[in-house]
């Protein structure tokens, strides 16, 4: 069956672009009760970027902390805020930071104007009002959650994203001087997230031409930020930015495969961030992803990275069936992997196995 797909309309890309952003809000102020909501994260509360965001009238900023993955619970009370604050409409919502800031942006303004819990709309397209006008502003690279259709949550149930026509940013901000102060660990961890997307979406059934190419560029990219050691770091920043929005085009022509099903496992039971968490899973398939995955051994080694080890060493036998619950009920990832066949490929103890190697 063919998809059809809706992407990021408006982008905006290049160093200092991001001294763009107010100059493009003024003229979507519409009157006195018009106003944004900035959503950005708490990591840049007492830093120069922080400082940078210029408040008008009844604009709102709200700090978000990212310490544990996107959750429903807090996407609820974000959006209960901003509503007891105003009894108007957010003009639009401005999101700025990692990866799960751009989901929680996403998100929130998809609930700003659907009812009821976020947790209801986990989910394909089961959101019924179009969103408020949203803008993702990256400070970290790899993601690919500024052009994807998905805000990725973890609810009380399950890991699963809000995704369909009214998710994907109206408008990116694509501006490589926020993200040369990364931390060499996260930075890895999330342009790690690229390339893993890159491979399972080439490497699927769900794979074809428009796929391949926007993932075969965005993998020379990756490939050259961490394998070549001529680059400066402001022409890293730069590759490393077009990659992932490489990459997130890709997996939405595509899907993301074994790695990104395990990750989600990982993320939902031990709180792991996604890109340590593709990271931890990735590491152990070699017989899935062969050569891909010796390459990322060679880089983990290269850039000195720490990835943790022997994780599982204690689970309780209901940790390891709870992130097999997670990991197997996300059909569309395996059936991407093995085919519409796959459960003749993978079974429950299989994933066990992978788990208890990690």
């Amino acid at each position: 069956m063919f998809r059809i797909i809706k992407s990021v309309p408006k982008s905006l890309f290049g160093k200092g672009s991001f001294n763009q952003l107010e100059e493009i809000l003024e003229g979507m102020r519409t009157g006195t009760g018009s106003f944004f909501v900035f959503l950005v994260d708490d990591f840049f509360k007492d830093k120069p970027l922080g400082k940078r965001i210029a408040l008008k009238g009844n604009d709102q900023l709200i700090w978000v902390n990212v310490d544990d993955e996107p959750k429903t619970t807090l996407v609820d009370k974000i959006r209960d805020e901003v509503k007891s604050k105003n009894k108007n409409t957010a003009t639009a919502l401005i999101g700025i930071g990692g990866g799960s800031v751009m989901d929680y942006a996403k998100a929130i303004s998809v609930m700003l104007t659907n009812e009821g819990p976020s947790s209801k709309y986990q989910g394909l397209n089961l959101a019924k009002n179009a969103a408020v006008y949203h803008i993702g502003i990256p400070t970290l690279a790899g993601t690919g959650a500024e052009v994807s259709m998905t805000a990725v949550l973890t609810g009380p149930e399950k890991k699963l994203g809000i995704k369909g026509e009214f998710t994907p940013f109206d408008l990116i901000v694509l501006d490589p001087e926020l993200i040369k102060d990364a931390p060499k660990n996260q930075r890895f961890y999330t342009g790690m997230d690229a390339y893993i997307h890159n491979v399972e979406s080439m490497t699927g059934y769900n794979k074809n031409t428009i796929s391949d190419a926007y993932a075969m560029q965005s993998q020379v990219l990756c490939r050259e930020v961490f394998l070549n050691d001529k680059l400066t770091r402001e022409e890293a920043d730069e590759k490393l930015m077009v990659a992932s929005y490489f990459g997130g085009l890709s997996i939405g022509h595509s899907e993301v495969g074994v790695c990104h099903a395990l990750s989600y496992g990982l993320s939902y039971v031990l709180g792991y961030h996604h890109g340590i968490a593709n990271c931890i899973a990735f590491n152990q398939l070699e017989e899935i992803y062969g050569e891909d995955v010796r390459e990322f051994h060679f880089m983990i080694k290269k850039h000195q990275i720490d990835l943790p080890h022997n994780i599982a060493k204690g689970l309780s036998q209901d940790q390891l069936e709870k992130m097999t619950d997670t990991a197997y009920a996300l059909e569309h990832m395996w059936k991407h992997a093995f085919g519409a066949d796959w459960k003749k490929h993978v079974s429950r103890e299989k994933i066990i196995s992978w788990f208890k190697k990690m």
